[in-house]
């Protein structure tokens, strides 16, 4: 069962009161949660969270740390919506539309840097103009990583419906199937897709036979490249939601336990991936660690992320604004800028 933090928030307020009155410190002294929910994709910027829940990290915080997965988008935003979930990892673009709804979210961090490729059967084909014309399987219509192709697409002067075929599927999963029973050639992945599908068709770790599939376009590149940054995109991060977002202190030992959470996973990929199969269906441990050797992670503090945040930002606003909400966030989106 998920529970919010908006139960017991009255009690919790009334003990805070009166440890104001004794003088004591409520950042110490404050009574424990009952429980916090995180929640997150199958994707790797699950990872620390999966590992917080698993090894108490916030127990200073609440009695107990579960994590749940989303599917998709538009479940992501019915949790964040409906308060299913206190901390939540997503794309940075939903959260900054979130915010600019009144969602009330508060970005914590960027953690997913780069983790975004075109798996294909070509191994010729390396760069995002190679597959003009060909048919490409691409999950999450209108959302990362939809919105990160069109991005490239039109600033080399191509269109994603005119130039390419383009075979919208819910999820990441989905896509992956496609191509590994060989119904497309070609994919727009992100990790740990990207090594579940090369491992699944024994292309990787490289062995004695010629490896079915190829990492194609790498996105991360090609935006460095494009638009002449650092081969790095601000992906996804996580966001707190709702009550928790009143409790500074809460938010730092949130953002912290992550960022330990994350060196924990790259120091120990194996055993971060025996940890995120038993949450996530369809992974393994080895496709995980693949995940994590080649991924862009770093928990980055959201406000220090703010610089490339509004670039992208920005990037989305010049071709749809709807994907933010109509308008860059405020000041408070970022946690820590000016209170929440």
């Amino acid at each position: 069962m998920v529970h919010s933090l908006s139960g017991g928030l009255a009690t919790r307020r009334q003990a805070l009161a009166a440890l104001a009155c004794t003088g004591l410190s409520a950042a110490w002294a404050a009574p424990r949660l009952p429980r916090i929910t995180l929640a997150g994709p199958p994707a790797i910027v699950s990872a620390p969270l999966i590992h917080m829940a698993e090894t108490g990290a916030l127990s200073g915080l609440a009695e107990r740390t579960e994590f749940i997965a989303w599917r998709d988008p538009d479940q992501l935003r019915m949790m964040a919506l409906g308060g299913k979930a206190d901390v939540l990892a997503m794309p940075s673009n939903v959260a900054a539309n979130l915010f600019n709804r009144g969602a009330g979210v508060t970005l914590l961090n960027i953690s997913t840097w780069g983790a975004l490729w075109i798996v294909t059967r070509d191994a010729q084909r390396k760069a995002l103009q190679d597959f003009k014309g060909e048919e490409i399987a691409v999950p999450f219509r209108g959302d990362m990583p939809d919105i990160v192709l069109q991005l490239l697409a039109a600033k080399q002067g191509l269109d994603v419906q005119r130039d390419f075929r383009i075979r919208y599927v819910p999820t990441p999963m989905e896509a992956m199937q496609l191509l590994i029973t060989r119904r497309v050639s070609h994919a727009l992945l992100t990790e740990p897709g990207v090594s579940l599908a090369m491992r699944k068709t024994r292309s990787f770790p490289v062995g004695l036979v010629a490896p079915e599939l190829h990492r194609g376009a790498d996105l991360q590149q090609e935006w460095g490249r494009l638009y002449q940054r650092p081969a790095r995109l601000p992906q996804a991060g996580i966001v707190a939601v709702g009550a928790l977002r009143a409790q500074p202190e809460a938010l730092a030992a949130v953002t912290r336990a992550y960022a330990q959470s994350l060196a924990w996973c790259r120091d120990n990929a194996m055993e971060c991936g025996r940890m995120m199969a038993r949450h996530i269906d369809l992974l393994t441990p080895e496709a995980v660690a693949d995940a994590i050797g080649v991924s862009q992670m770093n928990a980055v503090p959201a406000l220090q992320a703010r610089e490339e945040l509004e670039f992208f930002f920005g990037q989305l606003m010049a071709r749809n604004p709807g994907l933010l909400g109509g308008k860059l966030p405020a000041a408070g989106f970022y946690g820590g800028a000016g209170g929440v």
